[in-house]
């Protein structure tokens, strides 16, 4: 069984983006959600992208944003995967030239049958909180999860150090998603607990 993948997301700066490189991350995430306590400038992204090692994958995190901006963006930071994290369509995320994340709030188990109408490479799995889009630190019930296709699942919400091992064991996912998690504060990484987490998903 192939190792589960580690997305680390709210990357803000240079120095935590290279600190999460070191420590076996496979993707990063970009906020782009203006108001979002991890945005980070599209300029600022660029410059971090840029630092990263050749065709590391960079990934572009957007909500309800049109699709013209979004594509600007996507060229200009050279990101290589978009994730959609509101209330777009099946039609809007189908034919980007980047790989293609679209987020579902796990509410109930219908959640599963809106994923299923999704032509895109990957379903990331977070937890529903009214109000928000994201980023809550609320853990979804793994029982929710159970019509979701594994090979292209990446689950998020209130994944830790501590509960990361029993979620990947349960969910058995291609992916994980995390933010909160490991950070001192919004947006600023604790290294100690990105480097604990991702050796804890690779022991899984």
């Amino acid at each position: 069984m192939a190792a589960t993948r580690v997305k680390v997301c709210g990357i803000t700066n240079l120095a935590d983006a290279l600190a999460a490189v070191d420590a076996g991350a496979d993707a990063l995430g970009f906020n782009f959600c203006e108001g979002s306590r991890r945005y980070v400038v599209p300029e600022d992204a660029a410059q971090i992208v840029g630092g990263l090692p050749p065709a590391f994958c960079a990934v572009g995190v957007f909500v309800n944003c049109p699709r013209v901006r979004v594509a600007t963006l996507a060229e200009q930071v050279r990101l290589t995967a978009v994730q959609l994290h509101g209330d777009e369509s099946p039609e809007f995320c189908r034919g980007w030239s980047q790989k293609v994340i679209k987020a579902i709030r796990v509410r109930d188990r219908d959640a599963a049958l809106a994923a299923a109408s999704y032509d895109v490479d990957f379903i990331l799995a977070d937890a529903y909180v009214e109000g928000q889009w994201g980023g809550t630190g609320r853990c979804v019930a793994p029982d929710l999860l159970a019509g979701f296709e594994p090979q292209r699942l990446i689950l998020a919400g209130g994944l830790t150090p501590e509960n990361v091992v029993a979620a990947v064991r349960v969910v058995r996912p291609f992916g994980v998603d995390v933010a909160s998690g490991i950070e001192s504060a919004p947006g600023k990484k604790d290294w100690s607990l990105m480097r604990r987490f991702i050796d804890n998903v690779h022991a899984a």
